[in-house]
């Protein structure tokens, strides 16, 4: 199903290549501090949510402190993979990407970003319709490509978007 477009030897060559704003807040502060406490509190969640795609920040605004305390403590202590999606899902503003973005900075295990980008690199020109027979398959790929080539999962879902930045379009792709 998933086929990586470049060798994994060259994950962590493309991840260095990887640049985008307002990561490092996220990375170093963020995730760290909503993984320790359980929960994201709601400055967070909105800054999660702008980070993968600004135009849901309407939506996501919707959802009270309490709203969003709650489903993320409930998601990000269960042990149910289903679970955690459809509880982050039930969020305003919150598809699977950004769901996968909450996962990726705040859980305690190793998730993917969805994204267009990286499912580009593995083999998709466009984005099926996501489910969770997909997304548990794009997990659990993204998971065993991490193990086996040594790579943190960061490491390769920054390189997935990079490559994809640098080919995706052109020509012989």
């Amino acid at each position: 199903m998933f086929r990586l477009r470049f060798p994994a030897s060259e994950i962590p060559r493309w991840a260095a290549r990887y640049s985008y704003p307002g990561e490092d807040r996220i990375v170093d502060t963020l995730g760290p501090k909503a993984r320790t406490r359980g929960y994201l509190k709601r400055g967070e969640f909105l800054a999660l949510c702008y980070w993968k795609t600004p135009r849901s920040q309407p939506r996501c605004a919707r959802n009270s402190a309490a709203q969003i305390r709650e489903a993320t403590e409930i998601a990000l202590a269960s042990s149910d993979e289903r679970a955690k999606m459809h509880i982050l899902r039930s969020l305003s503003g919150v598809d699977w990407p950004t769901a996968s973005v909450i996962l990726h900075f705040c859980d305690h295990a190793p998730y993917p970003i969805l994204d267009y980008r990286a499912l580009w690199s593995l083999g998709f020109p466009k984005p099926p319709s996501y489910t969770f027979a997909f997304w548990q398959a794009y997990t659990d790929f993204t998971r065993q490509l991490s193990r086996s080539s040594g790579q943190e999962i960061r490491t390769l879902d920054r390189a997935l978007w990079q490559y994809s930045k640098e080919h995706q379009g052109k020509a012989g792709a």
